[in-house]
């Protein structure tokens, strides 16, 4: 069941999804349509949460905002909003100027669209995406910005480039590893001889955004995320879409490579060939472990605490090629009960055989509460079996958690403050590896 409230909240809003996601785009300029205070809030939350993301071009604290206060919002912010675009193209270089809005002018019932309407005749396109942040959270603001850009910036076109997919459901900034992620996914998918365009990876520039709607499939590197900003897609652009767990290791990797040349109906036999040549790398650098990993004993129970990409993602990896004991999951997104199922389902089948009790909820205190009702206290119980040794996979909102049961934890999920992170990723083959990495080095740095 999900809480009603949330305490110390693991995404931004709706605005903050938007802002992070077009602080991805290259020489795009965001302009926040809200009240005084929204901008540098959202840049604090994203630049520490994000293992410290940075403002990039002309984001962050050089981020253009109307700034509304009293008087706008009881007069309107439609003139000051003007003024502000005005003073943007004029001062601020970029290619393309998306307007993205707060609460209070929704609430207040500014038109944004048709102020932004005024600036068709621009030097440089200028759009509005309304992200009213009272109606959702960060992945939300996604969903809206990437609507937003299907709708007015991707181009139409009949003609369809066969070995060409876009890659959607990897969410800037909420996604702490987002941009190694796709370079790894991108690479990955280049092995099948495919063309892709992850709009926001390394070397992609707002051509790549602007050709999109050439693809002949959608990849959705999540079972949640991205879903409807995949819907609409296929809606507007004719474009069909699958929709895969995020891959992390060896074991989902294969799945997911098998996956995406099954849809695009490539020769099996070069899918098994790139998996082949990719677990032989894999397995010869993850071999290093095995002694570290007998001689310590490394087994280890674990407790996962993410959003409804990470949790399973990770879970199934622990289980299924580090052999661990996931334990307790908590799934730190709002979802309703179809998305529940749907996510719960990902944890069945697991290799080890072994059933995670699964929870969803939002509020971080309820993480210690869980954890008591998947293993009781011992009563001085003649007979117990101690969660120990273990591990924490979580955010930094898990560290008061970790210590007072004595685990280490390992920061996977927004926000992490307590690392830095550049380029750095979790999915595909390298992924795992560098995972595996991460946590042998948070087991064995204190010795």
């Amino acid at each position: 069941m999900s809480s009603r409230f949330i305490d110390r909240p693991r995404y931004t809003c709706a605005l903050g999804g938007a802002v992070a996601t077009l602080q991805a785009m290259p020489k795009t300029i965001t302009i926040v349509h809200g009240s005084a205070g929204c901008g540098g809030n959202i840049n604090m939350a994203l630049n520490a949460g994000s293992g410290y993301l940075g403002g990039g071009y002309c984001g962050g604290s050089a981020l253009p905002s109307t700034n509304v206060v009293e008087k706008d919002v009881v007069f309107g912010g439609e003139a000051r909003l003007r003024e502000q675009i005005e003073s943007t193209l004029e001062l601020v270089d970029g290619d393309l100027y998306v307007v993205v809005t707060g609460c209070m002018v929704d609430m207040i019932g500014d038109d944004t669209i048709s102020v932004v309407s005024e600036f068709r005749d621009a030097d440089k396109p200028v759009i509005a995406v309304p992200t009213p942040s009272f109606k959702g959270n960060a992945f939300y603001g996604y969903e809206l910005l990437m609507k937003g850009l299907i709708d007015k910036f991707i181009q139409k076109s009949d003609k369809k480039e066969t070995l060409s997919v876009n890659v959607l459901g990897i969410v800037p900034g909420q996604d702490i590893f987002w941009k190694g992620n796709l370079r790894e996914i991108k690479r990955i998918l280049e092995r099948l001889g495919l063309k892709v365009n992850t709009f926001f990876g390394e070397g992609e520039n707002l051509d790549n955004f602007r050709n999109a709607g050439t693809a002949s499939l959608n990849i959705i590197a999540s079972n949640n995320f991205g879903i409807e900003s995949a819907k609409y897609f296929e809606e507007v652009h004719g474009i069909p879409y699958i929709a895969t767990s995020l891959p992390v290791g060896a074991v989902a990797s294969e799945t997911f490579l098998k996956t995406v040349g099954s849809a695009l109906k490539i020769d099996p036999a070069k899918v098994n060939k790139v998996i082949a040549e990719e677990k032989e790398i894999y397995y010869d650098y993850f071999s290093r472990i095995a002694d570290i990993y007998t001689d310590a004993d490394l087994q280890r129970y674990a407790v996962i605490v993410g959003d409804s990409s990470y949790a399973p993602a990770l879970t199934r990896f622990l289980s299924d090629e580090l052999g661990w004991l996931p334990e307790l999951v908590v799934v730190t997104d709002i979802l309703d009960d179809n998305q529940q199922k749907t996510v719960r389902a990902q944890f069945a089948g697991l290799n080890s055989g072994l059933e995670p009790h699964v929870y969803f909820d939002t509020d971080t205190s309820s993480v210690k509460k869980y954890f008591r009702e998947a293993w009781p206290r011992n009563h001085n119980d003649r007979y117990y079996d101690p969660f120990s040794p273990a591990v924490v996979l979580g955010s930094s909102h898990e560290r008061d958690f970790a210590q007072e049961f004595g685990f280490p934890l390992v920061p996977v999920s927004f926000p992490a403050t307590g690392r830095s992170v550049m380029n750095r990723a979790y999915a595909g083959f390298s992924g795992g590896l560098t995972l595996t990495e991460d946590i042998i080095t948070y087991l064995v740095q204190g010795r």
